[in-house]
């Protein structure tokens, strides 16, 4: 049967949601009750997984996952009591579907690691993956690591080949081993994850005996390998970037990091469902309270908008205007909220004409008129005050004398770097009519974002992976004060 063709838009997203939320009970109550019985396993204590971290989910659900090539999911110890981890995927090679690339230039995907998970209980202290320490999340973090666009380019329609082997050209190590040693409590990535889509050309020694496609090969390379010390340091959130929609890695994404239940229909194998998998609903994360200011976190997954504005009744518009009266509701819980997506909203593009000049394009036009529905003026609702966004290949930091939420920018994370903008605006440059820009600063040196608590307020930097602080902004409220330190 033919889900797709068979219901609505709006009955196909009832069914995805109930079915998602029925799934996340069941998967979290299933795994407490076993750690409480402590019942016996039958897992080698020999076995390793190949990496372990912690992604938290919807109201800060910590979710424990490990890839292993066992046969057997590891053993979780949650302050000295031991059970094992369930099953997310099991480990198979997902037939060819359509992607973002010619026909000729994909294949299957081949999942050879066994995907497992298991719901971290809220009051535990310590706890280790087959021995292996894994971050506790703290309930009102402190140190906030923000990176985003990491993985190594490589895609024939643009003729763009990263030199994945040379760790100067592809730099998202040596960012990792950076923001290690600033010892955050949480890491944030806003997406784009994963580069590597098409073979690398014959005689090309910067990615030569690379692996391509969106296998879990793939992944391991552009992600797990590197980040790693970082994926053992703090736990993560991970926001949907344009590259882990269905028609690129999104079979990954739905296998590996999104903190929900993995669903067959939603996991982006089959084209039919891309309805489904293309999309998710918008989640939160509390940060806790500090010099009596509540702070949150609120999720939004945008990795399948649309490049060109759409029609009213258009699905993807119907889905977003959904989404955003819940990000509505959800910014009503804490006074001050960071919302997070991968394209930036009042942020800033650019493309450079043949005359060496430089034309600014503004946020995501097709969500802004989405947004304006809600709130003609600002956009966002009152509660939110920042937004974290990737996608433009840069640092930027955009600050407004009108009542709009600050911009900040992380898409300098590794992957290949967009030209830098001037650092000075033409006058009138706004990234929507609404705004005007108080502060504008960017960079196209590879980099990550760092976000401190300071008493009731948030101080972001942006640092350079040499460890040099690029631009600084205290934030209270609305309200954010911006220096440039280095240019």
């Amino acid at each position: 049967m033919n889900f797709s063709a068979s219901l609505g838009l709006h009955q196909l997203l009832d069914v995805s949601n109930e079915l998602s939320r029925f799934c996340r009970l069941l998967y979290v109550f299933a795994t407490c009750v076993i750690g409480m019985l402590g019942l016996p396993v039958s897992v080698a204590a020999t076995e390793k997984p190949v990496v372990s971290w912690i992604v938290l989910g919807e109201q800060g659900q910590a979710v424990v996952r490990s890839l292993t090539y066992e046969g057997h999911c590891p053993l979780l110890k949650q302050d000295g009591k031991s059970a094992p981890m369930r099953v997310r995927a099991k480990p198979e090679t997902v037939a060819q579907r359509p992607t973002a690339s010619d026909e000729k230039d994909s294949k299957a995907s081949d999942f050879a690691v066994l995907t497992c998970e298991a719901a971290l209980s809220a009051n535990t202290k310590k706890a280790d993956v087959d021995g292996v320490v894994i971050p506790i999340p703290k309930a009102i973090p402190q140190r906030i690591v923000v990176l985003g666009d990491t993985g190594c380019r490589m895609k024939k329609a643009d003729d763009a080949f990263q030199a994945c082997n040379d760790a100067q050209k592809w730099a998202f190590a040596e960012v990792i081993k950076k923001a290690v040693s600033l010892h955050p409590d949480l890491v944030i990535h806003v997406g784009d994850y994963h580069y590597r889509e098409n073979p690398c050309p014959e005689g090309n020694m910067g990615c030569k005996g690379s692996p391509w496609g969106y296998g879990y090969d793939v992944w391991y390379a552009d992600f797990f390998e590197p980040a790693k010390p970082l994926l053992l340091a703090a736990p993560w959130v991970m926001v949907r970037g344009n590259h882990e929609s269905c028609v690129r890695a999104g079979q990954g994404y739905w296998r590996f990091l999104d903190p929900r239940p993995y669903v067959k229909g939603r996991d982006c194998n089959q084209e039919k469902f891309d309805m489904i998998g293309d999309y998710s609903s918008p989640y939160a994360i509390p940060l806790g309270k500090s010099g009596g200011t509540s702070s949150q976190l609120i999720v939004f997954d945008t990795a399948k908008v649309p490049g060109k504005k759409v029609s009213k009744d258009d699905p993807a518009r119907v889905i977003y205007a959904q989404q955003f009266a819940q990000v509505e509701q959800f910014s009503q819980n804490a006074d001050f909220n960071i919302f997070m997506n991968h394209h930036p909203i009042l942020g800033f593009a650019a493309s450079h004409k043949e005359d060496g000049s430089v034309e600014f394009k503004p946020g995501n036009q097709v969500l802004q008129a989405i947004m304006q529905e809600r709130q003609p003026q600002r956009l966002f609702p009152a509660g939110i005050k920042a937004v974290l966004s990737g996608h433009v290949h840069l640092f930027q930091a955009v600050t407004y004398t009108t009542d709009h939420p600050t911009q900040f920018g992380s898409g300098n994370g590794g992957t290949a770097m967009d030209s830098a903008l001037p650092d000075e605006l033409p006058a009138g440059t706004t990234p929507f009519p609404n705004a005007v820009v108080d502060h504008f600063s960017n960079s196209n040196r590879d980099g990550f974002l760092l976000l401190e608590r300071k008493a009731n307020q948030w101080q972001m930097t942006a640092y350079d992976i040499a460890g040099k602080a690029m631009t600084q902004c205290l934030m209270s409220g609305t309200e954010s004060k911006c220096s440039v330190l280095n240019k």
